[in-house]
């Protein structure tokens, strides 16, 4: 029998005596699973910034200064617990801030604004590696207070007088120094003595200490933290070896 309303049109009483719709409550639905995909995303925006201000960090490689073990344009992931929490050991491949002309200017890019305003908002979380030009990626050789030396007769760097067999340099054809440089150094304190993997194309602390005296360390302060994956491109994923055994028998400095 009909008793005046169609099934479409059935209504609930809620307990303060209004009437309950389908189609309100559809709305009200509707409402929640926006408001808790909301909540979703801006949690994971927060988390996101989190782990790239405190934790981890993209950055990609701008030159050819660590070839072989880094190539143009890979994509590397930072620990930037390091040095704060995780001390640095030689070996260690570290992201720092330029310390001191190390840097060329870089031309200003333009970009159209909606390119401009993903860039940005990736850079926030951390997916987008936007001031990597702004950055310098080298290999730990020194630490502070290490007597650092190139060549011995075989031409080889030698830190604390152990000489070092470096299977990771990549040394220019007919060339056999560690180096292009010679020198002969002790670090300073709350610094570092840094050298590219590509020895003969890299502007490092040899270099500047050749070229710009004064401007060759990389103090602690500048150090973003420690890369220890390449993340990108796929076919070049791998753990970033810092090679203990090379600096196994370097003695600290304080010995």
């Amino acid at each position: 029998m009909n008793d005046g309303h169609s099934l479409t049109d059935t209504v609930d009483e809620t307990p303060d005596g209004s009437l309950d719709r389908p189609r309100d409550r559809r709305a009200k639905s509707a409402m929640r699973f926006a408001r808790d995909i909301l909540l979703i995303f801006l949690a994971a925006l927060l988390i996101s910034f989190l782990i790239k201000t405190f934790l981890i960090r993209s950055f990609y490689i701008p030159s050819e200064s660590m070839e072989q073990t880094l190539v143009l344009n890979d994509r590397i992931i930072v620990n930037e617990l390091t040095p704060d929490l995780v001390p640095i050991s030689r070996g260690d491949v570290i992201v720092f801030q330029d310390p001191g002309n190390w840097l060329q200017p870089q031309p200003v890019v333009e970009k159209n604004p909606l390119a401009a305003a993903i860039d940005s908002a990736l850079g926030f979380v951390g997916l987008s590696a936007t001031d990597s030009n702004d950055h310098l990626i080298k290999r730990v050789i020194g630490l502070p207070g290490d007597h650092v030396i190139c060549c011995d007769e075989f031409g080889r760097l030698t830190v604390n007088g152990t000489a070092l067999e470096e299977p990771y340099t990549q040394l220019k054809d007919g060339f056999t120094d560690a180096s292009p440089e010679t020198f002969d150094i002790v670090v300073p304190e709350d610094s570092l003595w840094v050298m590219g993997d590509n020895r003969y194309q890299s502007a490092d602390s040899a270099y500047h200490h050749a070229n710009e005296p004064g401007h060759e360390y990389v103090p602690y302060d500048d150090v973003v933290g420690r890369a220890f994956v390449v993340s990108w491109p796929l076919s070049r994923w791998a753990w970033l070896d810092n090679y203990p055994l090379v600096f196994s028998d370097v003695e600290d400095a304080s010995n």
